[in-house]
């Protein structure tokens, strides 16, 4: 699933090419992943591009926005004299398009602009521009890392002092923006065990994890996000952060950076977990193993 890095890399690249361009025609392909009257879209300018936790909203020039969830297999790729692609990984990047996962075209003045989605579980959405923060999905979001406070943090985390820690912290409504990969990468870096319950952290260590996941998720942004395999960058590039800053994610079996030890996988909240067992050890009380 693309995880809020990546949303932001889309929202870049996008402000790139599309920005100041009208919207000529939409074409659905797929009625479920529109939302709302496609005419009304029609002969707009894009006049902004704004991220809501992993929501991208395209802002138009006669106050409407579209909404765009990516969910577990959306991408958006524009193709004009240059291609920039971004969201899940697949060859769709580089193939011939529009194609069988094609959902919806917007077809601009210079270039076009594609939402595929594998399994149909994204969406595009028009709202009105002024009500796009009281849309029910976007009010639910919590504060991303960078607008807490380590005090208000440590706070949240007390009311779910009994839940795993990495579970907490996967909650959108509790903090928004970290997913599977990041929530490891934190973890990992302030050295505390996925499991360990919320209400186990000190004050300090919430305020440590608060800045952990920071680092990660501005690291992951500067190299384009953590995706692999096709992914495009509007320079060309593809996103290296998993290849070159990630210390636990996907790399069990290989030697710790910072100990030696061996990366371990484990389940935490029904969730393939990546740690090192030497530098995450589980204290005080223990968090319900899971599939043990």
């Amino acid at each position: 699933m693309p995880e809020l890095p990546e949303v932001e890399t889309i929202k870049r690249g996008l402000s790139k090419f599309c920005l100041g361009q009208k919207i000529r025609r939409v074409k659905i392909n797929c009625a479920k992943s529109f939302i709302g009257p496609s005419e009304i879209v029609e002969g707009q300018e894009i006049v902004g591009i704004r991220r809501f936790g992993k929501a991208l909203v395209i802002d138009l020039s006669g106050g409407v926005s579209l909404m765009i969830h990516l969910r577990m297999t959306g991408q958006m790729i524009y193709d004009g004299k240059e291609r920039y692609a971004a969201g899940h990984p697949s060859e769709n990047f580089v193939d011939k398009l529009p194609n069988r996962q094609t959902r919806v075209i917007f077809e601009l003045l210079d270039g076009t602009l594609y939402f595929n989605d594998q399994r149909k579980f994204g969406f595009v959405k028009v709202l009105p521009t002024d009500e796009v923060e009281e849309d029910k999905f976007i009010k639910s979001l919590a504060k991303e890392p960078w607008k807490m406070e380590g005090e208000e943090f440590y706070k949240k985390l007390q009311r779910h002092k009994n839940a795993p820690i990495k579970a907490v912290i996967l909650d959108q409504k509790i903090i928004c923006g970290l997913g599977n990969i990041y929530a490891d990468e934190a973890l990992y870096d302030c050295q505390i065990h996925p499991k360990t319950l919320a209400g186990d952290l000190s004050e300090k260590q919430a305020e440590e994890l608060l800045r952990s996941a920071r680092k990660v998720m501005e690291a992951s942004i500067n190299s384009g996000g953590s995706t692999m395999k096709t992914y495009v960058k509007a320079d060309g590039t593809k996103g290296d952060y998993l290849e070159k800053f990630a210390q636990v994610f996907r790399r069990e079996g290989q030697p710790c950076r910072r100990c030696g030890a061996e990366i371990e996988k484990i389940r935490v909240a029904g969730r393939g977990t990546h740690i090192c067992p030497q530098c995450q050890k589980l204290e005080c009380r223990k968090a319900e193993d899971e599939n043990d």
